[in-house]
């Protein structure tokens, strides 16, 4: 018996000289990275880093982190973040967000976050590149604005990037529960009164291919650009309106699309008036094309419903036969 309790004492103390052995390494990791993010010109700044969890779990709490990428104009920085694994395996990361306003900034212009219970958990392969396997980031009620009004909010976000056959392919589920655009949103999209508050649906689902797989230098020197994205579904159900979206595109150097997406839209004269009385379609061309638009629209049998498509092509977009414009470029900053 004597002998079994010695074993437990030298196991209980070898596992507490890891765990500390351990933990330091991680936070040396992420004052190191800090470091070369200042050595590289960024603002990495924080304030202190503090190690709990004995003796299952290692956690780090980094306080007032600030970063700023002068490269790309965006700066980030809140009142704590923490980062917790296992401590058997670092590789299975959570990042647990504070709930107090973080800031989120591009150049001027800066937008407030605020999250219940917000968080993201990481799988990670092994390595020092640290490629990403798995992302699912999850939170509460969240609002985000411009310091004074919500310029959107909604009861629930839950994003999950999953890689699948090939390295730099990635599946992605986004939906957001009772998401309600702010009213500056809503003049901007020239909303009718009618509309109510918040979206019945919001969900993307898709498959995309990146130039390069996910991992640390995705962070630190470029982010991987999508190059092949096949759109399983994407629907939007906003009271009577309703965009249900699938499709194919492949995104060349430059982050012009080539490709088709196919579109099914309820109540589209009522989105064609939202268009024009936001400033996106000329009052002048609204006439002709919903005429056009209703030819497409008879065929189906129900005139309010239109199942049409998106032509991209040599850097321009076409809605079926009509010309639209530049296509938008897809490039990641």
């Amino acid at each position: 018996m004597l002998r079994v309790i010695k074993l437990l004492l030298v196991a209980a103390l070898l596992w507490s000289l890891y765990w500390f052995a351990a933990g330091w390494g991680l936070r040396n990791g992420i004052s190191t990275w800090f470091a070369e993010q200042q050595r590289q010109g960024w603002q990495a700044e924080y304030s202190a880093l503090t190690s709990s969890g004995f003796p299952s779990r290692h956690t780090t709490r980094i306080t007032y982190p600030t970063l700023a990428d002068p490269g790309t104009g965006t700066a980030w920085r809140a009142d704590w973040l923490e980062v917790d694994s296992p401590a058997i395996w670092p590789g299975r990361q959570t990042l647990r967000f504070a709930s107090t306003p973080q800031r989120l900034s591009y150049y001027d212009q800066t937008a407030v976050i605020e999250a219940a219970g917000l968080q993201a958990q990481m799988h990670l392969a092994p390595g020092l590149t640290l490629t990403l396997e798995e992302l699912s980031l999850s939170s509460g009620a969240w609002r985000i604005s411009d310091g004074k009004n919500a310029v959107m909010s909604a009861r629930t976000l839950q994003l999950g990037m999953r890689q699948t056959g090939e390295p730099e392919r990635y599946q992605l589920l986004i939906s957001a529960a009772d998401f309600t655009p702010g009213t500056a949103l809503r003049r901007l999209l020239a909303v009718t009164d009618t509309l109510p508050d918040s979206f019945e649906t919001l969900v993307l689902d898709m498959e995309v291919t990146f130039d390069t797989a996910w991992d640390r230098t995705a962070l630190e020197l470029r982010r991987p650009q999508p190059r092949h994205i096949e759109l399983k579904l994407a629907d939007a159900h906003w009271g009577a309106l309703r965009i249900k979206a699938t499709g194919t595109l492949d995104v060349d150097e430059a982050g012009r699309p080539t490709g088709v997406m196919f579109l099914k839209v309820e109540n589209w004269r009522q989105m064609l008036e939202m268009a024009e009385g936001a400033g996106a379609l000329p009052a002048n061309a609204r006439n002709g094309i919903e005429r056009v638009l209703g030819l497409f629209a008879g065929l189906g049998g129900n005139p309010s419903d239109l199942d049409t498509q998106l032509n991209f092509r040599d850097g321009y977009v076409a809605l079926g036969p009509i010309p639209l414009g530049p296509a938008p470029r897809l490039i990641l900053r």
